[in-house]
């Protein structure tokens, strides 16, 4: 192996390691321009207008600043380090998109309903409804908090099983690549309140597995999307349990009350911090893994199942006509 073997794979692209750095680098440029045009437009507004948003704006507003870097950041380099368009990353409108959103987000709701179910059964949980206001809690629900939640699974799904993942995928370590996206993607719920020693970390890395393996399914970001707010707008404006430590909604469908013990419902840090998620979790990633009711189109698979060759490459992989 020669000095350009260390940066360059045999198709004559960046190797798959230079090309998650230069990703990491790049969100990381992109967010800090982001977060200072943010600061700056926060404090014309707060000293000319006097205006200061609210906490569904602020945590809105924060999610948009983690999924546009991310988007960026992985659109440039899947164009400029793998020559492959737009599409390659999963959120285009390609055939059968609307089918996995909508799937994943029934599999979303019924695995954390399952969650729940495990620790109601076992006395853990108790639920009352709330649903004295029925117009105000069909906007909370609906709109509001369906916003949110479908931004903020656009967010970490697009920065944990956007590029890192897929380019990793392309280079045939898929499953390395679900080991390096699923334990960063649990580490950072470390700093949420309330976090249960142990269990949030195994449940958030069991989580990023089961949302990894839903990408590799289709690879669609749709699929994985669709899980992943589904359960978070189920546990908060469904059930009015904590997600990952965070209380969003403010009028739930049903208001749930923790009885303990806390190894099983997770205490105040809500359901993902107890076996009853554990129990859930393995379920469901299972059944993502075995189901029938979704698969990647031919085209998806062909933007992400292998390296797209250098064009300098192209002469050694195509052949010429008088090989045919």
């Amino acid at each position: 192996m020669g000095p350009r073997d260390i940066f360059l794979n045999e198709w004559g692209r960046l190797r798959s390691g230079w090309r998650i750095a230069v990703f990491i680098c790049l969100y990381l440029a992109i967010l800090f321009v982001v977060n200072n045009v943010l600061r700056v437009l926060y404090a014309v507004a707060l000293n000319v207008g006097g205006y200061q948003p609210g906490q569904y704006l602020s945590n809105l507003i924060f999610r948009l600043t983690i999924l546009l870097p991310a988007l960026l950041a992985g659109y440039i380099c899947t164009r400029a380090l793998e020559g492959l368009p737009w599409r390659a990353i999963g959120l285009w409108f390609h055939q059968h998109w609307f089918a996995d959103f909508a799937i994943g987000s029934a599999i979303g709701s019924l695995s954390l309903l399952l969650a729940a179910g495990v620790a109601r059964v076992a006395g853990g949980l108790s639920f009352s409804i709330q649903a004295k206001d029925v117009l105000r809690l069909a906007l909370t629900m609906l709109i509001s908090s369906a916003v949110l939640f479908i931004v903020a699974a656009l967010a970490e799904e697009a920065l944990f099983r956007g590029y890192p993942l897929q380019t990793l995928t392309r280079a045939k370590l898929a499953w390395l690549a679900v080991l390096l996206t699923s334990v960063p993607f649990a580490a950072v719920h470390l700093w949420n309140p309330n976090v249960v020693r142990g269990f949030t970390f195994a449940n958030t890395a069991l989580a990023g597995i089961w949302l990894a393996l839903a990408y590799l399914r289709t690879r669609s970001l749709w699929f994985p999307v669709g899980i992943h707010w589904a359960w978070n707008w189920t546990l908060d404006s469904v059930l009015g349990l904590p997600v990952s430590g965070i209380t969003i909604s403010s009028h739930p469908l049903f208001r749930g009350v923790d009885l303990g013990p806390a190894w099983l419902t997770g205490g105040s840090y809500g359901i993902e911090g107890g076996a009853a998620c554990t129990i859930a979790l393995v379920a469901s990633t299972l059944f993502v893994w075995r189901t029938k009711l979704v698969s990647a189109t031919p085209e998806m698979l062909k933007l992400t199942s292998g390296e797209n060759p250098a064009p300098s490459r192209l002469l050694s992989v195509v052949p010429r006509q008088n090989d045919v």
